[in-house]
């Protein structure tokens, strides 16, 4: 009896530390899918950072407001300086809010406002805005001749926005 319940207690570590190390691959993958986009990415690392920051600042500007927090859907998208404001808002007031509360944030350049009114939209149009999103990201990668690491794509209710830094040619 003793050597069953020490043959399950091996394997209980053994099916323990592969899940671990699962976790690992997955970590490690991750990892280097991310340098990899560093590293293509035609911004300098500290610009995407400063983006990413600037992702996080415009949210936080935001959660300060219970209205914006409690009556819209809001989503902001940092490229190169260039804040790009997407989702719903019931009123113009709300959206007037968010774009100030943007503007807030001192390492933005530019704001493309594209909040529109209306109410927030469900999870059936946002499940749809996922696959209209990958479906976009799938023709830009099948074209050679678009780098598609340097291209952002967002879908809000069923509207495409990209942004990146491409050149001609």
């Amino acid at each position: 009896m003793s050597k069953h319940v020490k043959n399950l207690g091996v394997l209980a570590s053994l099916l323990a530390l592969i899940l671990t190390l699962q976790g690992c691959v997955v970590a490690v993958g991750a990892a280097g899918a991310m340098a990899a986009k560093v590293a293509n990415d035609r911004r300098t690392v500290g610009t995407q950072l400063d983006d990413q920051n600037a992702d996080a600042a415009i949210s936080y500007q935001w959660s300060k407001s219970d209205a914006l927090k409690a009556q819209t859907n809001l989503q902001a998208d940092v490229y190169n300086g260039v804040a790009l404001l997407t989702g719903q808002a019931p009123n113009q007031e709300l959206v007037n809010e968010a774009v100030s509360r943007a503007q807030e944030v001192s390492y933005i350049k530019k704001i493309h406002n594209q909040i529109r009114i209306g109410e927030p939209i469900g999870a059936g149009t946002q499940a749809n805005d996922l696959w209209l999103a990958s479906k976009v990201r799938t023709k830009i990668v099948a074209d050679e001749r678009v780098p598609a690491l340097q291209v952002k794509v967002v879908v809000q209710d069923s509207e495409v926005f990209l942004m990146g830094r491409l050149t001609v040619q």
